[in-house]
């Protein structure tokens, strides 16, 4: 299926539009628990939208994405995180806090992280599918990379799921596909897509959208409406949830609003958003799929012309003159369009004239998440990708990709052995001998060997791929953080990959 570049621009402008509108309508009611009966905005808004951190965090990525191109990785939007995003709240301020102490994502996104199965990831995903309209297998890749610099688990899911379903959305409208496309990318058994069941299971049910959202929210019980709302004030047979554990319930009240609003832009952010706890994320994320789906077009002017097309920004360090980011929907828009090309390929983008081109999307089954064709992640599938967050944190080099697995949280201890998983796969079609040297503390003990030889078999009939495990045994420790090196070089090139390893003195907290 090919996308014109006119109706890219419609379904991206529809996206950001969307976005903009259900951030705004939900924002008096985030944090609250209960029911409401909103059918339109509730606050005098002059014009404009309100400003809002899901949104204002892609503006940082799309300045990152249009330094890197595809390049970029969880590395650098950790780095992105600390020099221009402001917030210290909850995962944001975990994430960050862990980076500082040289964590390096998914450990960044994991480790004394109470709020790492919540809500902050899934509200960024649009940029990713966005970038790549039709491509649910490359958006989701980029939803990951993001994701696990201040998430984890099902915090992941829930942005691997919107990405999915987001990128799907320009080729394909039918809302059943669309939940299956995003569901194959995540595990079966997860939260998130025990929520989004639950919805469903209801809806079939003939229940009304009171009831299913009871449902919901004791399936997946969270406890995120309880952030501005005392406990005590709420009269509800609902269990409170884990603190943190926030983004089951919330992806699933998003997908009841898609649900029981039948298609109806209003109607389905009123609902989402009256089913309380975090509303301006539910219904945001909600607008930007309707908006995908129908285009710009398809969004009444009831609810586009009272907050206009501007960007309004709340989390990002402005004092950085060093760049600029898009003031309106029409400016996003561009720059998105401006980058698809690189970012999409010549296989996928085609150039018909000087700006201008059409886009190459998959569609139907083909959305679907299929490991062969998962040749973004070295020959790996997602599933397996997935699997190894939040302790497998990954490198890429010219030669190999390394994942050097932690196995669980990096604290170490005097004389208890610590063990860690390399896996390296062979981005060569060629064998090769690997040098691998450890570069650790005086008096520290490793096996099985401080140095050893590490044949990696060809990329092609065979895996291409060699795995070996190492134990630490740390002595003498006078210091809070360890900062290791492995050093790994390959016989007849003059590639060096440097593998840094940071390890806590101390013990994981409850």
């Amino acid at each position: 299926m090919k996308l014109s570049l006119e109706r890219y621009r419609s379904k991206l402008l529809g996206c950001w539009l969307g976005k903009n509108i259900g951030g705004t309508l939900g924002a008096p009611f985030e944090c609250k628990r209960g029911t409401y009966d909103v059918t339109f905005y509730t606050q005098e808004l002059g014009g404009q939208p309100l400003p809002n951190d899901d949104l204002d965090l892609q503006l940082v990525w799309l300045l990152a994405a249009e330094k890197y191109g595809r390049a970029l990785n969880a590395r650098l939007l950790g780095e992105y995180w600390l020099t221009h995003v402001t917030p210290h709240w909850a995962e944001y301020g975990a994430g960050k806090n862990n980076l500082r102490m040289g964590l390096e994502p998914p450990l960044s996104g994991y480790v004394h992280n109470l709020n790492r199965d919540s809500c902050g990831a899934f509200i960024r995903s649009e940029l990713w599918a966005c970038l790549a309209p039709g491509r649910p297998d490359l958006a989701v890749r980029y939803a990951y990379e993001d994701a696990i610099v201040d998430h984890a688990n099902e915090g992941v899911y829930g942005e691997v799921f919107c990405a999915a379903v987001e990128s799907a959305a320009f080729c394909e409208s039918d809302p059943e596909l669309l939940r299956n496309i995003g569901l194959s990318y995540i595990p079966a058994d997860c939260g998130i897509a025990r929520g989004i069941a639950s919805v469903l299971d209801s809806y079939r049910a003939g229940v009304d959208w009171r009831e299913a959202r009871k449902r919901l929210l004791t399936a997946v019980p969270d406890s995120f409406g309880f952030l501005g709302t005392p406990i005590e004030s709420v009269h509800e047979d609902i269990p409170v949830g884990p603190a943190g554990y926030d983004a089951p319930a919330n992806v699933g009240l998003m997908v009841l609003g898609w649900v029981y609003g039948q298609g109806d832009f209003g109607a389905s952010l009123c609902t989402a958003v009256n089913c309380g706890e975090d509303t301006d994320c539910t219904a945001g994320t909600l607008g930007s799929i309707l908006g995908i789906i129908g285009g710009i077009e398809s969004i009444p002017a009831r609810w586009a012309e009272p907050l206009g097309r501007s960007i309004q920004t709340l989390c990002i360090d402005l004092a950085d003159y060093s760049f600029s980011i898009p003031k309106t929907v029409d400016q996003l828009t561009e720059r998105v369009m401006r980058l698809a090309p690189s970012w999409l390929g010549p296989q996928v983008c085609d150039v018909l004239a000087p700006g201008g081109y059409t886009i190459e999307m998959l569609e139907g089954e083909a959305l679907m998440a299929h490991p062969q064709r998962m040749g973004v992640f070295v020959k790996r599938g997602f599933d397996e990708v997935l699997a190894h967050q939040p302790f497998g944190v990954a490198r890429d080099f010219h030669l190999f990709h390394a994942l050097l697995d932690y196995g669980s949280e990096p604290y170490i201890q005097e004389g208890v052995p610590y063990t860690l998983k390399l896996t390296l796969d062979n981005h060569l079609s060629r064998q090769q001998w690997l040098s691998l040297a450890w570069h650790l503390p005086e008096g520290w003990e490793i096996s099985p060997a401080p140095t050893l030889a590490l044949p990696l078999e060809q990329y092609g009939a065979t895996t291409g791929r060699s795995a070996i495990e190492f134990t630490l045994i740390p002595h003498a420790l006078r210091q809070e953080r360890y900062n290791l090196v492995l050093e790994i070089g390959s016989q007849g090139h003059i590639d060096l990959a440097l593998v840094p390893v940071a390890l806590l003195v101390g013990s994981p907290l409850v």
